[in-house]
C-alpha cells in the first residue's frame, strides 16, 4: 500500500525560488486532486517529486512508503513505483507502444522476482486498448509519433495500466481533450485505482473530477497549499474563482511563481 509524504518542500529553477514550503500527505488508496491558477506550482511540484533536474530542492522531504524519494535518481523513483503522466507527451521516433509496453512490463515483472509471460502480457494490453477506445493498430506504431493530443494521452493511460505503479501523478492529462476522450481517460484512470494504488491529479477544471472523483481536494497559490477540503472546494473555485481563494486566505496580490 503506497503513502506519499511531503513536509516543508521548498524548491527553485535558475535561483527563483518556485515551491515554498509544501505540505502534502496522501494515504494508501487515495486520490487527491491539487488545483490553483497558472504558475502557482502545480507542475513544480509534479516534476520535483519525479525528479526532474532542472529543479533544485532546497528544504523539506518527500517519502514514499518512508523511502526518502529525495536520495533517488529519476530511474530509482520509477523502479520504486511512480509514474507520472506528462501534460506534453513526448514522441519516441523508432519505438513502438507495443517494443515499449513490453520492456516496460519485463522490468516491472523482473522487480518482483519473476519473468513476463508474453501471451498474457498482449491479451491485458488489448483488452487495456479496448476499453480506452484505440485502434489495435496503434500497438505497432512508434511512441506518440503522429498521435493527436488525445491519442497520445490515451497512451499515458495505456502505459498507467500496463506498469502498474504504486503512485500516480496526472499533471493536467484532462488538458487539449474533448468531452469524448476525458471521459475515456477519466475511466481509465479510475480502471487503476486499487487499495493498493494511490495518485494526485493536477488539473485547472472540475470536469475531470466528475469522473475521477477526489477523496482531498488540495488548493495551490504562490508556491503553498493554502487549503484542503472535499468537493465543495472545487464548487466553490468554479462559482468565484481563484481571486475568492486570495482574499479569503489574505495572500497578498503579486506575480505568481511558475
Amino acid at each position: 500500500m503506497r503513502s506519499l509524504t511531503i513536509h516543508g518542500l521548498k524548491a527553485e529553477i535558475d535561483g527563483k525560488p518556485i515551491l515554498q514550503g509544501v505540505d502534502l500527505e496522501i494515504g494508501p488508496g487515495e486520490m487527491h486532486a491539487l488545483m490553483g491558477p497558472n504558475g502557482s506550482g502545480k507542475s513544480t511540484l509534479a516534476n520535483v517529486i519525479m525528479g526532474h533536474p532542472r529543479y533544485t530542492v532546497t528544504g523539506g522531504s518527500i517519502e514514499l512508503d518512508g523511502m526518502d524519494l529525495l536520495s533517488m535518481s529519476v530511474h530509482e523513483r520509477a523502479k520504486a513505483g511512480v509514474f507520472l503522466a506528462f501534460q506534453y507527451p513526448v514522441e519516441i521516433a523508432g519505438v513502438t507502444v507495443g517494443k515499449f509496453l513490453k520492456r516496460a512490463a519485463e522490468i516491472r515483472a523482473a522487480a518482483g522476482g519473476s519473468k513476463l509471460n508474453v501471451g498474457s502480457f498482449l491479451k491485458t494490453v488489448r483488452a487495456d486498448m479496448g476499453f480506452l477506445e484505440m485502434d489495435q493498430a496503434f500497438i505497432n506504431r512508434y511512441l506518440n509519433e503522429g498521435f493527436s493530443g488525445g491519442e497520445k494521452k490515451r497512451m499515458e493511460i495505456l502505459q498507467l495500466l500496463t506498469i502498474k505503479p504504486g503512485f500516480a501523478i496526472f499533471d493536467e492529462t484532462d488538458s487539449g481533450l474533448d468531452i469524448d476522450a476525458l471521459r475515456v481517460v477519466g475511466n481509465g484512470i479510475n480502471r487503476a485505482r486499487t487499495p493498493d494504488f494511490s495518485g494526485l491529479v493536477i488539473t485547472h477544471y472540475q470536469r475531470i473530477l466528475d469522473y475521477v472523483k477526489p477523496d482531498v481536494v488540495h488548493i495551490m497559490y504562490q508556491g503553498r497549499i493554502v487549503t484542503s477540503g472535499r468537493g465543495e472546494l472545487v464548487t466553490a473555485l468554479e462559482e468565484k474563482g481563484y481571486d475568492w481563494v486570495r482574499e479569503r486566505y489574505g495572500i497578498p496580490e503579486e506575480t505568481n511563481v511558475i
